[in-house]
């Protein structure tokens, strides 16, 4: 018989009108990596973190055990054994990367009241080491890592606290191949020394290489559990989203049908010349109208930082950044937006939002030099704005004055492309724009990208995420290392295989 390590039994929650769970009953069992799926919005991170201690339910209770389980804080649930990743930024900004491991454990390093810090600095790079990361220094000022390194001291953190059950929050979406390798081994460590983890993923393939069953979530309940031979992509697919979901979501052309047009499909709406900085050495490219052109590569092959150029939020040592066939130079990020240009970047709640404000300012930012009227914005219009775009988008919301912050992961990234689209922007920049979210919304992306690129619109898309390149792209470059390693047009017989050769 399994041994239950952890029960709850009709958890319900509930914010203003929003019903986020509606009475959850899980088990969680020894030894086991449970994978909770649904779309965004379904209630898994308000679960989860009911569980981790960072909120309370209204009504239900938990059983750790077998025993009375309701933690009174993350660091109660800490001590009873149960950690947790966020998905978005887990580490304070301001302190070193040792102490952001360790905080809260400071009294390990200290004597008669004195913090020996080199004594943490080694500690530090010690754990670190062990979970294959020595890359990065202790010492160093959190806040000069990258996103991915930041998720991977928090993985370091979980290790060092070794909790009996760990929950993965979206965590993988933010890591590139090196970084989720270090994630998989420590799931899979605990896994053999009979802990348990409960994985949030979007990814159904992830799902199925590391959970031995998943529970599925959709608008607040629990809709059943898979496991075994049940465990199938089409099956766990059509559960979270109550209908079946195309196995190809991607565009099925391969000839472009503004190709027809020789003076459209000549017209190039954005292009760079010889751009070099600290990351990224001599890239020329250019993005016709009516294109999408995929940039991929590994996590640190300056694909990212390329998109920042391009926009304007980044200033190269070297090279131009020209829209309209060479009639506007890119020189900051307002000169971007006054060029009919967009940029929606990787990292949501610190870059393409403002999480601490409304849907509706969030939305109608760009558009502000443009609505004010005597020098100030008429609500009206910004309502219009929000009603028409939220509507277009079917985006969840209580009402347009709603905290972005509130929102599930995918209505996040719908508000985030929502503000770009109320712009009328002619160019836009994706980065990673399907980064943890659900299936569905994926789904509704791909549609809005190929109907961007139907209605003439330039598009570069940065991923990490090999087929949507391949399923999206009309040419694909491929950077190593701050170069262009290698070029590719879209065809029925492009593999990953193709694109991994040039980028490792």
């Amino acid at each position: 018989m399994k041994n239950i390590v952890l029960q709850t039994h009709a958890i319900s929650k509930h914010f203003e009108s929003t019903r986020a769970l509606v009475e959850v009953s899980i088990e969680l069992y020894k030894g086991e990596v449970l994978g909770l799926i649904g779309e965004n919005g379904s209630g898994k991170s308000t679960l989860s973190s009911i569980i981790a201690g960072v909120q309370k339910a209204d009504s239900g209770g938990m059983f750790l055990h077998g025993k009375p389980y309701s933690p009174a804080s993350i660091t109660d649930a800490g001590k009873k054994g149960i950690s947790m990743i966020v998905q978005e930024q887990g580490t304070l900004n301001g302190i070193s990367v040792a102490a952001n491991i360790f905080a809260g454990k400071e009294g390990l390093f200290s004597r008669l009241g004195i913090l020996d810090i080199k004594k943490m600095n080694r500690e530090a790079k010690k754990l670190l080491a062990s979970i294959g990361v020595a890359s990065i220094e202790p010492s160093l000022p959190v806040d000069k890592l990258s996103f991915e390194e930041r998720k991977l001291l928090e993985v370091a953190r979980s290790e060092f606290n070794k909790p009996e059950i760990l929950i993965v929050d979206e965590t993988t979406t933010a890591l590139g191949k090196e970084g989720r390798g270090v994630m998989y081994q420590m799931i899979k460590r605990m896994r053999d020394e009979g802990k348990s983890v409960i994985f949030i993923s979007h990814d159904i393939q992830e799902l199925l290489d590391i959970c031995s069953r998943v529970t599925v979530l959709r608008d607040g309940r629990v809709i059943g559990s898979l496991s075994g031979n049940e465990m199938q992509a089409p099956a766990m697919k059509k559960m979270m989203v109550g209908r079946d979901i195309a196995e190809n979501m991607f565009r099925n052309d391969y000839i472009d049908v503004i190709d027809n047009n020789d003076d459209i499909s000549k017209e190039t709406l954005l292009s760079a010349e010889h751009i070099t900085n600290a990351l990224l050495d001599a890239i020329s490219l250019q993005v016709k109208r009516g294109e999408i052109l995929g940039i991929g590569g590994l996590t640190d092959c300056g694909m990212h930082e390329l998109g920042k150029v391009l926009f304007g939020l980044s200033i190269p040592d070297i090279g131009t950044v020209w829209v309209n066939n060479k009639s506007g130079k890119i020189v900051s990020a307002q000169m971007a937006i006054k060029n009919r240009m967009a940029y929606v970047s990787k990292n949501r709640d610190t870059e393409a939002l403002m999480a601490a404000c409304s849907i509706k300012d969030n939305m109608c930012l760009p558009l502000w030099p443009r609505l004010k009227h005597f020098g100030l914005v008429p609500p009206k219009k910004e309502m219009n704005i929000v009603k028409k775009w939220g509507e277009k988008l079917s985006i969840k919301m209580q009402n347009p004055k709603q905290y972005v912050m509130q929102l599930s992961g995918g209505n996040k990234q719908k508000v985030s492309i929502a503000k770009w689209l109320a712009s009328e922007a002619d160019i836009f920049i994706f980065d990673c724009p399907t980064r943890g979210i659900d299936i569905g919304v994926k789904n509704d992306i791909y549609h809005l990208l190929d109907n961007l690129r139907k209605e003439g619109k330039a598009i570069l898309m940065i991923s990490e995420e090999l087929p949507e390149l391949i399923g999206m792209s009309d040419r694909i470059l491929i950077l190593k290392n701050g170069k262009i390693n290698g070029e590719f047009q879209r065809k029925r017989s492009l593999s990953e295989a193709d694109l991994i050769n040039y980028m490792i």
